[in-house]
Parts: structure tokens; C-alpha cells; sequence
């Protein structure tokens, strides 16, 4: 687990340093990265200037939402999104050379081609977050605080296993990435929305087959004391560490599996 940390941000700092080669090309690209964004965002805000509530949640509460799935996405997409490119190098056959490296092929395959300016997602939900925060129904008690840094870190490693996860399904289906995109960016815009204005069926897909319900929309119904659109008891909206930590194992199983599955091209 060390070497394999280690590996990574050696070769996430490799990439770094060659984007700040050029800088101002770095930083047009950002600025540009952040400014999109935050279009998203202006949405919600053109939205509400044409209603008070959606689905019975006011601006600032939707805002919690949207901060906090953008955040975990981006960090998601930062530390793991590279993985969604496996399936360019297994159509290519340049999976091969990572395999016959002394390093972990899941750590070279993350840390490839590591994009800096992907952090103008993460700042953009941070900002959303900041300024929904104070504005929100909360008492902010040191419990609070808690499921707050519980739901935010949990949600990203929610995330980054299911970036893994439709990776790993590349290695038998090849050119299935937009098909996971579905699942990852798509995923993030539905959890930046309340879970009342979708249907039962659909909430209830995202709880119990691909847990993302518990990305915020679980934690945060509990934070602003509002109630499950599915009467689940309440002892689940803490579950988020647990989901993330099983979501992660069964990753883990399913990369070593399609790793093992590998033929490479046969050229």
C-alpha cells in the first residue's frame, strides 16, 4: 500500500511537472475547466429565480447537495478518473508495457496522464459548499460537523470505486466508456438534485443497486432533517463509511479479476 502511494503521486508528479511547462496554457485551461463548471451551478441559480423550492428544497439546500456531489465527484476524478482510459490501452495493446513494470498496473493505469486542471471542479464545489453552508437550517454541532466529513469523504471513495468498477468492465466489453459515464458524471448531476423530484423507482435503484443514495442524498436528508422519500429506517443514513468500505472491496475483486482475464491484442 505504501510503494503503491508512493508510485502514484511520483507519477501524478511526473505529469504535473509537464503541464506546468506551460503555464499559461495550465492556467487558461483551469480557468476555462472552472468557469464550466460553474455554468452548472448558474442553472440552479436561473432556476430559483423562478421558483422558491424544488421539491420542497430551497436554494441553499440544493445547494448542499450540488457542492457536495461535485465534490466528491472531483476528487473522485482527480485521484482515479485516468482509470476510465483503460480500454483506449487495451483496444491499442499498451497495456502490455505496464504489465512488465515492478509497479501495481492499477496505480500506473490512475496516475496516467494525471490532470492538474481537473482541480477547478473541486474548487468550484467548494465554493458552492461554502456558501451553502452558513445558510442552511443546521445546527452545527460537532456531531454535525462529523457526518458532514463522513458524507463528503465517503462519497468520494463511493466514487472512485465506481470508476473502477466501469473500468474494470472494459476489459471484457473494450469500448464501454461512454457507458460508464452514464454511471460517474451522470451519477453527479442526479445527486446534485433532491431525490423528491425523481421517481420511487429510480431513487430506489440508486440506494440498493448502485448505492450513490448514499454518495449525500442519505446523509444529507439527515443533516437538514428532512425524511427519506422511502421510510428507510434512520440508521441508514450513517451506513455511508460502511457502503464505501464493501463498495471498495468488491472493487478490488472485480479489478484483479478483469486483470486476470487480460489477452492482450494477439499483434
Amino acid at each position: 500500500m505504501v510503494e503503491g502511494t508512493r508510485a502514484f503521486f511520483l507519477v501524478a508528479w511526473m505529469w504535473v511537472r509537464s503541464s506546468l511547462t506551460y503555464r499559461a496554457s495550465f492556467l487558461i485551461t483551469t480557468l476555462a475547466n472552472l468557469a464550466i463548471t460553474f455554468l452548472d451551478f448558474v442553472v440552479v441559480l436561473l432556476m430559483f429565480s423562478h421558483v422558491d423550492a424544488l421539491g420542497g428544497f430551497g436554494l441553499a439546500e440544493v445547494a448542499l447537495l450540488y457542492g457536495s456531489a461535485s465534490l466528491a465527484l472531483g476528487v473522485a476524478d482527480l485521484l482515479l478518473g485516468n482509470v476510465e482510459r483503460v480500454g483506449e490501452r487495451i483496444r491499442d495493446g499498451s497495456l502490455d508495457v505496464l504489465l512488465v513494470r515492478p509497479v501495481s498496473i492499477f496505480v500506473q493505469v490512475a496516475a496516467d496522464r494525471f490532470a492538474l486542471r481537473r482541480l477547478g471542479r473541486v474548487i468550484q464545489a467548494l465554493g458552492v459548499l461554502g456558501w451553502a453552508l452558513p445558510r442552511v437550517d443546521v445546527e452545527w454541532s460537532a456531531g454535525a460537523v462529523a457526518l458532514l466529513v463522513m458524507m463528503l469523504v465517503s462519497g468520494s471513495v463511493i466514487f472512485g470505486a465506481v470508476f473502477v468498477l466501469g473500468s474494470s468492465f472494459q476489459f471484457w466489453a473494450q469500448d464501454a466508456a461512454q457507458v460508464q459515464n452514464a454511471f460517474t458524471y451522470g451519477g453527479g448531476v442526479l445527486l446534485q438534485y433532491p431525490p423528491t423530484i425523481f421517481p420511487r423507482e429510480l431513487v430506489r435503484g440508486v440506494t440498493f443497486v448502485l448505492p450513490l443514495a448514499f454518495v449525500n442524498w442519505l446523509p444529507a436528508l439527515r443533516l437538514l432533517g428532512r425524511d427519506d422519500p422511502l421510510g428507510l429506517p434512520g440508521w441508514v443514513d450513517f451506513l455511508s463509511p460502511l457502503v464505501a468500505l464493501v463498495l471498495s472491496g468488491l472493487t478490488a475483486l472485480v479489478w484483479r479479476s478483469a486483470v486476470r482475464s487480460y489477452r492482450s491484442t494477439g499483434s
